[in-house]
């Protein structure tokens, strides 16, 4: 599958088949971000929500409620909800990392500063919770905060692990099912429990979210080494900031004592040298990493896919199905 046919992306197909929806939820964001007394609130957040993002998180939970058969008006409210969410963690995440680019575009941290960055992350945060409220069910604002929680939990527990080489793939997954996961998860749980399923179908929905998300971030890291212009991924970048990612890890297990002293001085140290990047690669390579975390994103793209087995046929269900595959159509 290829990325650049627009026909076989599953995500267009599903932004075509919530056209309504999706014109709902952004006209909801744009009403929500915006602020009487701070002007800088909507400018901030205007710059990165309407920054060209896929809105694949908030396509979740309305493609979820409409394969519950919800026929309310809240799910528009907690597809916002998701997307604030996440925007909030991005504006964040940019100031923790010193990013200075995103989506193609300057950070809003680099572009105003990271006090505005940070408190208007909490603004949207703040409204995420709003609208949750106006939902009146305390399951899905139990469900929501709690990712919220478990998204600030996975992000400490990274900065926590940075740098240390003796990180092991099970806080690699701990890190990655909070950061990520737990958003995705969340945003299909939610669109089940609106539409008032059964415990059984939620939790299918919530796997698929978990697996996908899961999926979707060691594809992500995998193509910080595998990645091209096309990609929208720079070579490097990873290795560059230190980030122990699962090829790296997957490396760090196989090494002997001349390879672990090498990664010890790169991502311990931080003493990288222009070659390094190239041996880094290289022993990647000798031990087979690159593939080894390719075979693991296409695994939970698999189990994404197994989640949805035995829910009820509708039209949104192959959709979902195709889009795990999409997910880790960049390194097939």
């Amino acid at each position: 599958m290829s990325l650049d046919d627009a026909v076989s992306k599953p995500h267009d197909r599903l932004a075509e088949a919530l056209a309504d929806d999706l014109t709902a939820v952004n006209h909801l964001i744009r009403q929500r971000m915006a602020s009487e007394h701070a002007p800088r609130i909507p400018e901030v957040t205007a710059h990165l929500v309407e920054a060209g993002g896929k809105r694949l998180r908030p396509m979740l939970t309305l493609a979820t409620a409409r394969m519950c058969g919800y026929a309310g008006p809240y799910h528009i409210h907690l597809a916002a909800t998701v997307e604030f969410i996440h925007t909030a963690t991005l504006l964040h995440d940019d100031v923790v990392d010193d990013s200075a680019q995103r989506r193609g575009r300057p950070t809003a941290n680099l572009l105003w500063d990271n006090q505005s960055s940070v408190l208007v992350g909490d603004y949207l945060f703040s409204r995420s919770f709003q609208l949750m409220v106006e939902t009146g069910s305390l399951r899905v604002l139990d469900i929501l905060a709690n990712a919220s929680a478990t998204i600030a939990e996975g992000e400490v527990l990274q900065l926590t692990a940075a740098q240390d080489i003796t990180t092991s793939e099970e806080i690699y997954f701990k890190v990655i099912r909070g950061k990520t996961a737990a958003l995705f998860a969340a945003a299909c749980e939610v669109g089940a429990v609106i539409a008032g399923k059964d415990d059984q179908a939620v939790r299918a929905l919530a796997a698929y979210g978990d697996a996908l998300g899961i999926s979707f971030q060691i594809v992500d890291d995998l193509l910080d080494y595998q990645g091209s212009a096309a990609t929208g991924k720079n070579i490097g970048d990873d290795f560059r900031e230190r980030k122990l990612t699962l090829p790296v890890i997957k490396a760090i297990a196989a090494a002997d004592d001349t390879e672990r002293a090498f990664w010890h001085k790169c991502i311990a140290r931080g003493q990288q040298e222009a070659e390094d990047l190239s041996h880094a690669m290289a022993l990647m390579t000798r031990h087979g990493t690159l593939e080894a975390t390719r075979a693991e994103a296409l695994y939970w793209a698999e189990q994404a896919k197994l989640a949805l087995k035995d829910l009820p046929d509708h039209p949104l269900k192959p959709v979902l199905k195709d889009l795990s595959d999409y997910v880790v159509a960049r390194i097939n």
